[in-house]
């Protein structure tokens, strides 16, 4: 098959619309259920390039879960803890697969944003990563193959309109990329530059310290980033992308914006919020908005009364502002990716509030030195790749 004719392009009004391949080929890729959309296509091959770079770098199970052409969250396959467990909201004594938890780890940095996400996975979708996508509001997902019992669970999702995509894991894209903006046409080589530990080998801070963790850590920070709508910044723990801050003008904003989110990842495990009752068959988008709010300044709206009897069972202690500094304080041996150089130290100070002990970065900026000097301060370990990683 050459071509797909799709439904529309990015808006309803946006006809004729269609994928295709200019040198005459097949299309990589089957659809195995639903009718993905023009939208769910950009993600579905964004989202995947993400993960089969992420597995060949690490060797380890890879997933993401996309929005709007830019990753809401990425990971790799690694044990889920208990506590994991309980904020994912994955069932008690659920068996859960490599490929499994670095889908569940994947959505789990941002709930919020992943609602209604594409969902990417480097391996066989296995009957554990179909049965927590089934339970989550999603619009698609690609993978290299899927198991029979996957193929069964995924087909009974949105009365079998889930979308479904299967992509040979051995297409070759060509090398040169064609964009048309303004009835004008851009070509540009495509970006192969390859993502490895070999490339954090220039420590450029007073401390030289890299476990293979935080080595990982970076890995994921870099490859997220580069399949990220620029300007961006990955904050990652423990494999799992924490905050991903996509698309700002200024590079601070970036870094807030990702620290935030990298915050109320951690937020969520406050004893207070582990610790919330909430009524029988609250369904799950309710429970992380409710989660959201209660973490939030606008806390009091989801706990006034005859609003909170809504949500849960027993009305909830505010969170105070105390309490949730206190907590984040806690935060260490976070990693923060830029897909281009920091080219102030307030860049650091910001991700320092949020655990941040490791930095990859390009380099290149006329303050390097001022960026390095704030993060021997904190003895932080940074790395300089060389490397740009802008992606529009």
């Amino acid at each position: 098959m050459n071509e797909l004719e799709l439904k529309y392009g990015c808006n309803p009004n946006q006809k004729p619309s269609r994928i295709f391949m200019r040198d005459g080929g097949d299309l990589p890729i089957t659809v195995l259920g639903g009718k993905p959309g023009y939208i769910n296509f950009l993600d579905a091959f964004n989202s995947w390039q993400l993960v089969r770079e992420l597995k060949a770098a690490t060797g380890l199970p890879s997933a993401a879960s996309f929005k709007h052409v830019s990753p809401a969250g990425a990971a790799v396959g690694l044990p889920l803890s208990d506590v994991d467990r309980k904020i994912y909201f994955v069932d008690e004594g659920a068996e859960l697969s490599p490929i499994a938890c670095a889908y569940i780890r994947a959505r789990g940095a941002d709930r919020l944003c992943s609602y209604g996400d594409w969902a990417a996975l480097s391996d066989v979708c296995d009957g554990a990563t179909a049965s927590y996508l089934k339970a989550e509001v999603s619009d698609g997902v690609i993978a290299p193959g899927y198991t029979d019992e996957a193929l069964e669970i995924l087909k009974t999702k949105k009365k079998g309109g889930y979308n479904v995509v299967q992509i040979d894991p051995d297409y070759v894209p060509a090398p040169q990329e064609y964009k048309d903006v303004f009835g004008i046409t851009f070509q540009q080589g495509r970006n192969e530059f390859k993502i490895d530990g070999e490339l954090l080998g220039n420590i450029v801070t007073e401390n030289k310290d890299l476990p293979e963790a935080a080595r990982i850590d970076m890995i994921v920070s870099l490859i997220t980033l580069k399949y990220t709508q620029s300007n961006s910044v990955c904050y990652v723990k423990n494999g799992q992308a924490i905050g991903v801050g996509a698309g700002q003008q200024s590079r601070i904003h970036c870094t807030r914006l990702a620290g935030q989110k990298a915050d109320n990842w951690y937020l969520r495990q406050h004893p207070k919020v582990l610790g919330l009752q909430f009524v029988e068959g609250i369904r799950r988008p309710d429970r992380d908005n409710a989660i959201d709010i209660y973490t939030s300044d606008e806390y009091e709206d989801i706990l006034a009364d005859g609003v909170w009897q809504n949500t849960f069972q027993v009305k909830p202690e505010v969170l105070t502002a105390e309490e949730k500094r206190a907590w984040i304080a806690t935060q260490s041996g976070v990693t923060v990716g830029s897909d281009a150089f920091f080219p102030f130290g307030d860049n650091v100070e910001r991700a320092r509030k949020s655990g941040v002990q490791y930095i990859a970065e390009p380099g290149g900026s006329i303050r390097d030195d001022h960026v390095i000097a704030t993060a021997n301060k904190y003895g932080m370990t940074m790395c300089f790749t060389g490397m740009r990683l802008f992606h529009h």
